[in-house]
């Protein structure tokens, strides 16, 4: 690496720097520590190119030049190359466009990159396990969430009527799915709202075709529905003013039940109690909470859970207050942004008293 001033490249999820992926990972470091950097071109010589899950690894995997840090958030490498799904990403991405290559096998593909990383960032230890066979240098690092947490839980009386919140990714909505027998249960019992904080609508293919509108999901999963559309200035205020967060997942998807603990982290910040599907990262940051009977395998589990929860204010309030002591505790955002260092320290760089300043011209 030379001298001073770093060369660092970094391929976003959005050039404009927008995209969540941005704003709370390699960004919001970059930001933190005031590093200069710029969107990175496979041509252009770099000192460190940080490389994104979007990035067009068909091609990166052959930088012949500096080190390379690869942010792999997502659990590809947990499910099989026979998976219909992981069949046709391969061809998919190459044929909209996303990547330059024909790569048939996308797991291959993902293998090879990380082989050829310098460093591999994951998010949970079941990835890091399987990473270190392809690259020894493994950090897990998890998304810094300060631009989103703008108000924090207070008040735990229960609302009438009662009010449930999800918040995510438009995508991710079908897992609301997987309580669906729940949600009508809870609601002959007593008025029960269900909030959902998310995009109006979505791609319905490829990531560009055609649109699928998020109520119409909604309105198929339950009927007492309420949508907010997502906005950084006021998801924490409307999140917080609700009773109890839900994270259901697919338990039988390998790819959805590989995610990390984000979205709890994310809701513990705001001080609300939270039950989820006990997903291997779901489940240690339950226990480590002091939480484990939040963390649900059966639609019964949900049921006995969440009517507890909704009859009893000390222990929401509980539920709420530990899960946000042990995000604070154990993934702030210095912790985070300690993490990014020893990412980058293990390529030889130092980048804890960086203060230079940025130009207009760099991000």
């Amino acid at each position: 690496m030379n001298s001073a001033i770093p060369r660092i490249g970094y391929v976003p999820y959005s050039a404009s720097l927008a995209a969540p992926g941005d704003r709370r990972r390699f960004v919001a470091y970059a930001r933190a520590r005031n590093l200069p950097f710029e969107l990175a071109r496979p041509d252009e010589q770099y000192d460190v190119v940080v490389l994104s899950e979007l990035a067009d690894i068909s091609v990166w995997a052959d930088y012949p030049y500096g080190k390379v840090v690869y942010d792999l958030i997502d659990s590809y490498l947990s499910i099989q190359r026979t998976d219909i799904k992981q069949l046709l990403r391969g061809p998919v991405w190459f044929a909209t466009g996303r990547h330059r290559r024909m790569r048939f096998d996308y797991r291959a593909t993902i293998q090879e990159m990380c082989r050829r990383a310098d460093a591999v960032i994951c998010t949970t230890e079941d990835q890091e396990g399987v990473i270190a066979d392809l690259c020894p240098n493994v950090h897990i690092v998890l998304d810094i969430h300060d631009t989103v947490i703008r108000t924090i839980k207070q008040d735990y009386r229960a609302t009438h009527p009662f009010n449930l919140v999800w918040e995510g990714l438009p995508s991710n909505i079908p897992q609301l799915h997987a309580i669906r027998p729940v949600l009508k249960m809870l609601a002959r019992r007593r008025p029960v709202v269900l909030n959902v904080v998310s995009d109006l609508d979505r791609p319905r293919m490829l990531g560009r075709f055609g649109r699928i509108d998020s109520v119409d999901v909604l309105r198929s999963i339950f009927e007492n529905v309420r949508m907010h559309r997502w906005e950084e200035t006021t998801c924490s205020l409307i999140i917080s003013a609700c009773d109890i967060a839900i994270i259901p997942i697919d338990l039988e998807d390998p790819f959805t039940a590989g995610k990390p603990e984000n979205k709890l982290l994310l809701l513990w910040r705001m001080g609300m109690p939270v039950v989820t599907s006990a997903t291997p990262s779901y489940s240690r940051a339950m226990a480590g909470a002091g939480l484990p009977h939040l963390g649900c395998r059966e639609p019964s589990e949900w049921l006995t859970v969440l009517e507890r929860l909704m009859s009893n204010e000390e222990e929401r309030r509980d539920a709420g207050e530990r899960g946000r002591a042990f995000a604070e505790s154990n993934w702030s955002r210095n912790t985070l942004v300690r993490r990014w260092d020893a990412v980058f320290a293990s390529l030889g760089s130092n980048f804890t008293s960086f203060v230079q300043s940025m130009s207009p011209s760099q991000h």
